[in-house]
């Protein structure tokens, strides 16, 4: 059955929907035409509320788990609500202090995704996914230390701030021709891929229009055909929270968590969920079964893709839980998690 347009839908219609579905995303319980009448929210009668019920439920937007439990949305009526009906909440001064500064320890990045995943599962009460595909790695700085006279460390530093060192032969070079190529080589590694920092040094060098003597041409030469040996960043798959899906209200619904954590466990799958929204432009939901993985445990994907400072698409993040997540508050937070880590990572 396909989902009505909101406009299909009167206003009284409209309000009794958007009441039931926010109160059992806050709740996680069906909701009853007693609980609409008594609360307030709703200004008719239990049989006028019951009415509206039964014809929302023919529509395939709310549904009875039981005939006395009250309802709760659909799949169909959850995307109705997240797309046309939910307002945003924006994080708060405080909230996005906080995120800034967890994101923004110094350290290698892989430090700072687990921090993300880590906060994004604090803040959501689910779990938080971090993927960042391989990748060919940026530069920031490339140096030559001596440590005798015949040898000498060749420094990497990644714009991450990761820090490579590798052993080098010198055949006689003096720290003066240490000094020229390292000078020379950071003045062109900076932000560049080593294969695009390789082409550049290789046309310059051929092309006479390089100010290195022989020497430091060949030291340069050789310190760049080592790093590009080295193979680039491997793909990083980062979950957390698992155990935050073993709440309270699990309790009754052991068998769907006992699933969602079996998806969980097949590491490949996961990324390949995340690497789909990738391609998203924005922060990007997947309700139960519009993702084939996490189908048959019910479960939703919130997943943003994160950015380095030239706009390149890093890697994503996200969340996974229940379909009852509260996505007006959780939306926003994983965009906001997507662009602090991608300006402190970029």
């Amino acid at each position: 059955m396909s989902t009505p347009p909101l406009t299909e839908l009167t206003a009284r219609t409209r309000d009794i929907f958007r009441v039931v579905v926010e109160q059992y995303l806050a709740t996680g319980q069906p909701v009853g035409s007693k609980t609409l009448a008594e609360g307030g929210a709703v200004d008719l009668s239990p049989a006028s509320i019951r009415s509206v019920l039964a014809d929302l439920e023919k529509l395939g937007l709310l549904a009875a788990p039981h005939v006395s439990a009250g309802r709760k949305p659909t799949e169909s009526g959850l995307r109705l609500f997240v797309d046309g009906m939910m307002q945003i909440t924006q994080p708060s001064e405080d909230e996005r202090r906080v995120i800034e500064a967890k994101l923004g320890d110094p350290g290698p990045l892989e430090q700072r995704l687990e921090a993300a995943s880590a906060m994004l599962s604090d803040l959501s009460g689910a779990a938080g996914m971090v993927f960042v595909p391989t990748t060919e790695r940026r530069l920031a700085q490339m140096s030559f230390v001596p440590l005798d006279a015949a040898r000498a460390l060749a420094v990497l530093v990644d714009a991450n701030g990761q820090i490579e060192n590798r052993l080098i032969e010198l055949d006689g070079v003096d720290s003066a021709t240490l000094d020229r190529a390292s000078n020379y080589l950071s003045a062109r590694l900076a932000n560049r891929s080593l294969g695009e920092a390789l082409k550049e040094i290789e046309h310059e060098i051929d092309g006479g229009r390089s100010a290195l003597d022989a020497a430091s041409s060949n030291l340069v030469r050789r310190g760049i055909a080592m790093w590009s040996e080295a193979p680039d960043r491997n793909p990083v798959l980062i979950v957390r929270g698992q155990a935050k899906l073993l709440d309270d209200e699990a309790v009754g619904d052991v068998e769907r968590v006992r699933q969602l954590l079996d998806e969980l466990e097949n590491k490949q799958a996961v990324a390949e969920v995340l690497e789909r929204a990738r391609a998203a432009q924005a922060t990007r939901i997947y309700i139960g079964s519009e993702n084939r993985l996490f189908a048959l445990s019910g479960s939703s994907v919130i997943a943003s893709p994160f950015r380095d400072r030239e706009g390149n698409i890093v890697g994503v993040l996200g969340v996974i839980g229940p379909t009852r997540l509260n996505y007006a508050r959780i939306v926003p937070m994983v965009d906001f998690t997507a662009q602090s880590l991608g300006r402190l990572t970029g």
